[in-house]
């Protein structure tokens, strides 16, 4: 009999924007024979609670560092920096990038992002299993912060977009590294895309590692074409995973079968996010912030903020940040006029302590922290006053608390209000509907992401070649059980 060995490759595919509906319905159809043949030989999960806001640079900061975004400190794809008075943008829909500015834009992405922005107090998977001896791989991630410093390239005609005129820049990567053009395993590989090349492209990067025996002992690859796809088709779009899937069967065919391939390695197959389908009315779906805030001066994403800029508005999709700069100004004035639209579904901030939530939809409040005599299903302890409806909290008589809407809602709001400085409310939007501001792309007709509700929130695992599960279905567990099979 053939002898493994006992700790076998991990290989984990980030499918971006897969989500179970359509992933059980293309398997079951015969559409996605890959990833069947990964859920019938291994545990799948069909609702695995993402990070939050579900935006990729968030939830890809919380897998690699276990941590929701109060420790990784990476609050969204667009934030606000307080202390630096500056729109950080880490390349949304191209009119806001553009008044942005480019050149900026590219840098938060490409530099800041993994050099400045991720936390250094807490560690990525890849440091730890540096500490550990143990390689690591990145393929087609913009998180990729390891332990080893490594020149990437930027290409001539690149050079002009960016902060990087020498044609270089230094970054800490994991030993193998691939991201478009800036850095790439095949010697004659040709990059689609400037980064983040395309799911081909992914495959390609990780079949050339398999083929030369170089996989190491952890890779992580993702594939992130479906997602623009989604955003105007809509979430039961299943073209894509199909698409991908062909991919899949290619990576699983380098081995003499497709059981051998589960022998020798262990598989991991994730979602990201998944997708709100909205409306085809704009005056319905949209929640346009500058006009219900208009009494207020609003600060302006093209130019430095001033003196007299009351407020800046940074929108993820379906949830946005709305920060308070003036001093005089309560939170409480600007959370009344937010309460007079029915279409926010969740308005929360922190104030002395406390987690604040209200609604436009109701008209009492919840007050809540952690440390307290409630527990819920993640073992997390709270201390909850009031209206526990608003975030669709089921609560027993022994004070266990699960969730209903609002997936580990208690936790994920508390990452996001302890994200970053400065005083600022964070607003969900109700199904259906999106958040607008100054030139943000929005999505009628189609799908979107960014919130808390449960359609964006929960998302599949699939995990083959090991019979270990984590301790909970949330991305935030998935470090620990990944070190926990590599020690």
């Amino acid at each position: 009999m053939k002898q493994y060995p006992l700790h076998k490759p991990i290989i984990m595919l980030n499918m971006d924007s897969l989500m179970s509906m359509p992933l059980e319905t293309a398997a079951q159809t015969g559409r996605a024979p890959a990833l069947q043949f990964l859920m019938e030989r291994g545990n799948y999960f069909s609702d695995m609670v993402t990070s939050f806001p579900t935006m990729s640079v968030t939830i890809d900061s919380s897998l690699l560092t276990g941590t929701y975004a109060d420790q990784h400190k990476v609050p969204g794809l667009n934030w606000f920096d307080v202390s630096k008075k500056q729109f950080i943008n880490y390349g949304t829909g191209f009119r806001e990038t553009l008044r942005m500015g480019m050149r900026r834009s590219i840098h938060n992405m490409l530099y800041q992002l993994n050099n400045e922005h991720l936390s250094g107090e807490v560690t990525t998977i890849y440091e730890d299993l540096a500490h550990m001896g143990i390689p690591s791989a990145s393929i087609n991630s913009f998180v990729y912060r390891g332990n080893t410093p490594k020149k990437l390239q930027v290409p001539r005609l690149l050079s002009t977009l960016t902060r990087f005129e020498d044609g270089e820049w230094t970054s800490k990567t994991t030993p193998i590294f691939s991201l478009g053009v800036f850095s790439k395993l095949r010697p004659r590989g040709i990059p689609t895309q400037i980064a983040a090349g395309n799911y081909k492209y992914t495959a390609k990067e990780l079949r050339y590692l398999m083929k030369k025996n170089k996989l190491p002992g952890f890779t992580f690859c993702i594939f992130q074409d479906m997602d623009a796809r989604i955003h105007f088709k809509g979430p039961l779009d299943i073209k894509g995973i199909t698409k991908i899937d062909k991919e899949i069967q290619k990576i699983l065919n380098v081995y003499p079968s497709w059981e051998e391939a589960l022998h020798q390695n262990i598989w991991i197959v994730i979602g990201d996010n998944g997708h709100s389908p909205t409306g085809s009315k704009y005056k319905k779906v949209m929640i346009d912030l500058r006009k219900i805030l208009k009494k207020h001066r609003i600060a302006r994403v093209e130019r430095p903020v001033r003196r007299k800029d009351q407020l800046a508005i940074t929108v993820n999709q379906r949830m946005a940040y709305i920060y308070v700069l003036d001093d005089q100004l309560p939170l409480s004035q600007v959370v009344q006029q937010l309460k007079k639209d029915q279409r926010i579904d969740v308005i929360a901030w922190k104030e002395e302590g406390m987690i604040h939530v209200e609604s436009g939809k109701h008209e009492n409040s919840l007050t809540y922290r952690s440390g307290g005599d409630y527990m819920d299903l993640y073992e997390q302890t709270w201390h909850l006053e009031g209206e526990q409806d608003l975030l669709d909290l089921h609560v027993t008589k022994d004070k266990k608390v699960t969730y209903g809407d609002y997936p580990d809602a208690l936790a994920r709001l508390r990452g996001v209000l302890h994200s970053h400085s400065g005083r600022f409310i964070v607003v969900n939007a109700k199904p259906g509907c999106e958040f607008k501001a100054q030139s943000t792309p929005f999505h009628l007709a189609g799908a979107a992401h960014g919130s808390l509700h449960r359609q964006e929130s929960l998302v599949p695992l699939i995990i083959a070649g090991t019979e270990a599960k984590p301790a909970f279905a949330r991305m935030v567990d998935l470090k620990d059980f990944i070190l926990r099979l590599r020690k």
